[in-house]
């Protein structure tokens, strides 16, 4: 990143440069018509995260960003003029992938700790909930109702437990009996009644839905236990019965959850879900590339990053491709790739259909753009495992999940898969957060973080004002990984967020 040789310490830069071949250049506030930019003159106000053309972009001529293509100019485009939707085109990529070509490994690096609950299994959480988990939407009203009889006065008495949470959702009926719809959902529910932020779990049922919570039983080897109880309010014999004798279920966990304490544990047990939402043109210069290094300190020390959003890496697979670790991880992205490209076609929708207008008031204008923004939270280690959704990631290092990019549905799918901690960044200021792994939010610019002071838990914004660098922006989020996966509060957790924010995604025909 760069600005203008014309920019001085007593200037403020108006835009930054990614790469010495891109035909645009970034503006850092608002510039009015006859600005000087690069040599060339504007010819149209240029709203602040927007781009400018430094050089003449023929009709059908490639428009570059990041060193990449971005889109295809409408019509030609003279120097200075605003590069937005109006002008610049999407159109779909035809990548020669090459395979682990771009494996940069990085020093492996010991002594960080933080205090964690360590199970009987060997895993390891950074929160203790007991969790109430639906296997359909008609048990949703029971397991809320369940939750929500045990206040703060109760749980006082049990200072270990963080809270009971119920995880409901709209679907496990209605639904096809197997394919990829019916096992996604199968493996939310065991990741979440498995989690290691859980320490004890009450699965709830209606006892004649198409997702049996027997056959999760049988198909993932789950017992029940003191810890982990299940029921369906039909066998119970209505709703009322079935609250009642979930409450004495869960005040029976309350005891034997209590018992878990904080021990040091290794940052190889932490693994973060990377994500963003509400993103604008800052994302993939401030916030995502300070993530990336976050990512890398995290894998030096044995940790795991899991970056998701297919649709949102599309346009930059081809730049994951080369970090990955053999043939058979590179093909499986790829594969990923193609499916979305199937699905998005079936379905009559476009890969385009993501950026959303909040992305583009921002700045973006194609998901070629977003994706090369969003790839870079992945850091630069080599990609070790390509999972599916709601898949449990086994591997140390940095990894890839298919999700959809809809934030709620691909955090539920992450959280799954075992992450502990999530960290999103946000342009545009999104209200999100999770549970059971508390979710770290990232401001890309100072403004937000001023407005969202609230919300956001660090400010990336102090990358584009020359402040801090990446490195450092980056080093305090890992900072930060290792005070919340220990107990500190981040700021969407403080808030209570997390209780509406599991959605398993969809797949598939409702019947």
């Amino acid at each position: 990143m760069s600005a203008s040789s014309a920019d001085t310490a007593e200037t403020p830069v108006k835009h930054v440069r990614l790469d010495a071949t891109d035909t645009v250049v970034t503006a850092t506030r608002a510039l009015e018509v006859g600005q000087d930019v690069e040599g060339v003159t504007t010819t149209a106000l240029i709203p602040s995260g927007h781009k400018i053309a430094t050089a003449h972009i023929p009709e059908g001529g490639e428009i570059r960003k990041y060193g990449q293509i971005i889109g295809y100019a409408y019509a030609a485009i003279a120097p200075g003029d605003h590069v937005h939707t109006h002008n610049c085109a999407f159109a779909a990529t035809d990548h020669a992938y090459e395979f682990g070509t771009d494996l940069r490994p990085v020093a492996p690096a010991t002594g960080d700790t933080f205090m964690g609950y360590l199970r009987d299994n060997g895993r390891v959480g950074t929160r203790n909930y007991i969790a109430v988990v639906t296997s359909v939407n008609c048990s949703a009203t029971a397991a809320r109702r369940i939750a929500e009889s045990f206040g703060p006065e109760e749980l006082a008495a049990y200072p270990n437990v963080d809270g009971v949470v119920a995880f409901v959702h709209g679907t496990g009926c209605g639904m096809a009996g197997d394919g990829d719809g019916f096992e996604a959902l199968q493996r939310v529910m065991w990741g979440y009644a498995k989690h290691p932020n859980h320490a004890a779990v009450l699965m709830v049922g209606l006892g004649c839905e198409m997702n049996q919570i027997d056959w999760l039983l049988d198909a993932y080897g789950l017992k029940q236990g003191p810890t982990f109880q299940t029921m369906n309010i039909q066998n119970v014999a209505g709703l009322r019965r079935t609250i009642e004798m979930g409450v004495e279920k869960v005040r029976a966990m309350l005891p034997v959850a209590n018992e878990a304490v904080r021990t040091p544990c290794p940052v190889s047990e932490l693994m973060v879900a990377l994500q963003c939402g509400g993103s604008d043109a800052w994302s993939g210069i401030t916030a995502n590339p300070a993530l990336g290094y976050a990512c890398d300190l995290l894998v030096a020390r044995g940790g795991t990053g899991v970056l998701a959003e297919t649709p949102e890496i599309y346009g930059a697979e081809h730049l994951l491709t080369r970090r990955a670790a053999d043939r058979a991880t590179g093909d499986r992205l790829v594969g990923l790739i193609e499916w979305w490209k199937d699905y998005t076609d079936r379905n009559r929708g476009s890969m385009d259909n993501n950026p959303s207008p909040g992305n583009k008031a921002g700045g973006l204008t194609t998901i070629l753009e977003k994706s090369l923004g969003a790839a870079a939270k992945g850091g630069t280690t080599p990609l070790v495992g390509v999972y599916k959704y709601a898949e449990e990631v086994r591997a140390k290092g940095f990894t890839f999940m298919d999700s959809p990019g809809y934030d709620p549905a691909s955090v539920t799918g992450q959280i799954a898969g075992g992450c502990n901690l999530v960290c999103f960044t946000t342009g545009r200021g999104s209200a999100f957060g999770s549970k059971p792994a508390p979710t770290i939010k990232v401001a890309t610019n100072s403004a937000l973080f001023a407005k969202m002071t609230e919300d956001m838990d660090v400010n990336a914004g102090t990358i584009l004002s020359g402040e801090t660098s990446v490195e450092e922006k980056g080093r305090e989020i890992y900072e930060l990984f290792l005070r919340v996966a220990s107990g500190e509060m981040s700021k969407s957790e403080a808030q209570g967020l997390g209780d509406y924010e599991f959605v398993p995604w969809q797949i598939g025909a409702v019947m």
